[in-house]
């Protein structure tokens, strides 16, 4: 049985406590919400830990993990280990690596993938980090991952840093493939050869080269709500999909997909785009062609 102190009881960090537990593990958790809590304060929970430590951050990117990590810092010891499993950028990692290294204490980042459905089907990770730290926290590791082999569902991507890159990369490939079957979806209701447009997409479930987790996930939002029409078509980024597009320019690497499917979740906030406001005038200034005038 392991020992692990979890900072973050949000949606994923809940469920990973409680995959944990199951597991045999005892997991102490630390909160804000006193309803979720298994401690008063970051100091409360490393003191109930034993020696050698080992602690997960599952707090939101930037500087709220910065300055967890400062915290923890100040107050674990000699040997103990900290990993954060958030979506931070991977260029955090090295600044919270040497941070914690003047303390003798150790590093990795986890790339976490898996949602709300990772209590049940597990989580894949992507890790960076010395070896020696990840086999320390490989107890914890094979805990929340799939049940199988164990190089597909975890990896150890390399040194800090590597874990979090893979991840972005993870979800800029999920950008893309979020929007293809986005854009497949509405081309089949807008045609109207397909009479039974959400029939189709399950029966793309089994034997298609298109069979995926995501389009499971799309067959079952169709279920409860067979044209999307309880949902309006707004989309957030949480940030790897731009820092995905970041790399790609840095490295001279072509991704035209998920830059295309990265401005498409721009586009779903414009309720009135003057880009394409500008492109009305223009197509009626040079050809003459109909304009929809403002408030018609």
């Amino acid at each position: 049985m392991a020992q692990l102190g979890l900072i973050g009881l949000g949606k994923m960090g809940f469920n990973m406590r409680e995959r944990l537990r199951a597991a045999g593990h005892e997991v102490v958790g630390y909160d804000r919400n006193p309803d979720v809590t298994d401690s008063t304060s970051l100091e409360d929970m490393v003191s109930k830990l034993d020696g050698p430590r080992i602690v997960w951050i599952m707090v939101p990117a930037g500087e709220p993990t910065r300055q967890t990590v400062a915290e923890l810092g100040n107050l674990l010891s000699e040997g103990d280990l900290v990993i954060d499993g958030g979506n931070s950028k991977y260029t955090d990692d090295r600044i919270n690596a040497d941070l914690l290294a003047t303390k003798k204490v150790g590093y990795l980042d986890c790339g976490v993938s898996g949602g709300v459905w990772g209590k049940d089907n597990g989580y894949g990770l992507m890790v960076g980090g010395a070896a020696s730290d990840v086999e320390k926290a490989m107890p914890i590791f094979d805990a929340l991952r799939p049940e199988g082999p164990r190089d597909e569902g975890f990896s150890h991507a390399g040194a800090v840093g590597s874990g979090h890159y893979a991840k972005m990369i993870h979800n800029g490939i999920e950008y893309g493939m979020m929007q293809a079957f986005a854009e497949g979806f509405e081309l089949l209701e807008a045609a109207k050869v397909v009479e039974n447009v959400p029939a189709v997409i399950k029966g793309w479930q089994r034997g298609t080269v298109v069979r995926s987790w995501l389009l499971d996930l799309l067959v079952r939002a169709l279920d409860e709500d067979p044209e999307l029409d309880d949902l309006e078509g707004y989309v957030e980024d949480s940030g790897e999909g731009r820092w995905t597009l970041e790399e790609a320019i840095n490295n001279a690497v072509p991704a035209p997909v998920i830059s295309a499917a990265l401005f498409a979740r721009f586009a779903s906030r414009q309720e009135d785009s003057a880009a394409m406001r500008a492109v009305a005038a223009l197509r009626n200034q040079f050809g003459g062609h109909s304009v929809k005038k403002a408030g018609d």
